[in-house]
């Protein structure tokens, strides 16, 4: 089990990658996105956030312990927060736009959780397990608002 907790910890080693394991942890989530939304287009994105928020909660103990408080290595929070950004996206048939749209959201989505604006770094202050998620997902909701008003501005452009 310990071993199981620490494969998703890193979300299956990403986290492991040297330099940003952050950026490589929410890199590797977005085919897990578009997986999630072609498997079920309406629940699909949501219901990966729960379940990587819950694994997040679920391994961050295990993680913890061998990596210490709030790791880089630990990046399934990352994945939960970086899931969150897609929550009301819908993709197309066209490839391109699919990719300018999760490539916006990555970045629209680092650059909340490095920076931690609007509060964000008081989350991450919260107590154990709750703070190291918390932040991640505070973050994604920012870049969600951030994403649909820029799919409003530019329209056609990005969807």
């Amino acid at each position: 089990m310990r071993l199981l907790k620490l494969t998703l910890g890193t979300f299956f080693g990403s986290g492991l990658l040297p330099k940003a394991p952050g950026t490589w942890g929410s890199l590797f989530t977005l085919p897990f996105i578009y997986a999630a939304y072609l498997i079920h287009p309406v629940f699909g994105i949501a219901g990966f956030a729960v379940i990587a928020s819950l694994i997040s909660l679920w391994s961050t103990d295990v993680c913890v312990g061998k990596y210490g408080d709030d790791p880089g290595q630990f990046v399934i929070d990352e994945t939960a927060g970086q899931t969150m950004v897609f929550i009301f996206t819908a993709f197309h048939y066209d490839t391109t736009a699919n990719l300018i749209l999760l490539f916006a959201g990555f970045i629209i989505f680092r650059l909340f959780d490095i920076f931690k604006p609007l509060g964000i770094v008081r989350l991450e202050k919260l107590p154990g397990k709750i703070g190291i998620l918390a932040d991640d997902l505070a973050a994604g909701v920012y870049a969600l608002i951030c994403l649909e008003l820029l799919k409003s501005l530019l329209g056609s452009l990005l969807i």
